[in-house]
């Protein structure tokens, strides 16, 4: 009975000493796994947080592939069209994901998130001289001026649906012009409120699913596979 004893008691010590340095081990990759996504995404201003799920990590690092990995970067820069947007936050959950070329590379066999763009930076994207808000009851509201002859300068804000276009387009419609029946007007408003941008910069392999107006911004869903996120 002694024996069995010390044998349990040694048992739950080494069970114990494995456990801290396989949450040891897990700490040290979530902040290298940080600085590499960051280097890559470039984020200099913003921040990165990794968290790699499944226990025991070091078993799932022999076999070169982690079951579940958390990323959220915030004030990254991505592109809409010849213009830089930047994204406050993205948020995604990779499944599978395979290390390769001696760690240095990570590639995640499936991966869904989303990303929040603010309206202000929206507005910029857009590339016209243009207001945008929450419109509330899931549309943006987008606020301009244009030249009219006779009328001179109008100020028109419209109600806008959000849609994505060929996974990677975003585009922004208004639903209707106030004042259309003055000549011209319409064409005008939309031509500076309507817009397309192809959004780049984002993790390779990750598409835009589905955009929804919130108050806080618009959470745009992304959905991927083979997403590249580190290397």
């Amino acid at each position: 009975m002694r024996a069995l004893r010390i044998l349990l008691i040694t048992a739950v010590i080494l069970g114990g000493l494995f456990a801290i340095a396989d949450r040891l081990a897990v700490n040290y990759a979530e902040s290298e796994a940080a600085d590499r996504i960051r280097a890559r995404q470039g984020a200099p201003s913003g921040s990165t947080d990794v968290s790699i799920q499944g226990f025991p990590f070091l078993t799932q690092v022999m076999g070169k592939e982690l079951d579940e990995v958390g990323v959220t970067l915030t004030g990254i820069e991505a592109t809409a069209g010849d213009r830089k947007v930047r994204i406050a936050e993205l948020t995604a959950d990779l499944h599978d994901v395979r290390l390769e070329d001696n760690f240095s590379k990570a590639t995640a066999a499936t991966a869904t998130g989303t990303a929040r763009i603010s309206y202000a930076d929206l507005g910029t994207a857009s590339g016209e001289d243009v207001t945008v808000g929450h419109g509330g009851k899931g549309k943006v509201k987008v606020t301009g001026s244009i030249q009219v002859p006779v009328f001179g300068s109008i100020t028109r804000s419209v109600l806008s649906t959000v849609s994505i276009v060929d996974g990677d387009t975003l585009r922004v419609r208004a639903d209707a012009v106030p004042g259309e029946d003055i000549p011209g007007v319409e064409e005008r408003v939309r031509a500076r409120t309507d817009f397309d941008r192809k959004i780049g910069g984002l993790p390779a392999g990750l598409k835009l699913q589905k955009a929804e107006a919130t108050a806080e911004g618009l959470v745009i869903t992304l959905t991927g596979t083979n997403v590249v996120v580190a290397g």
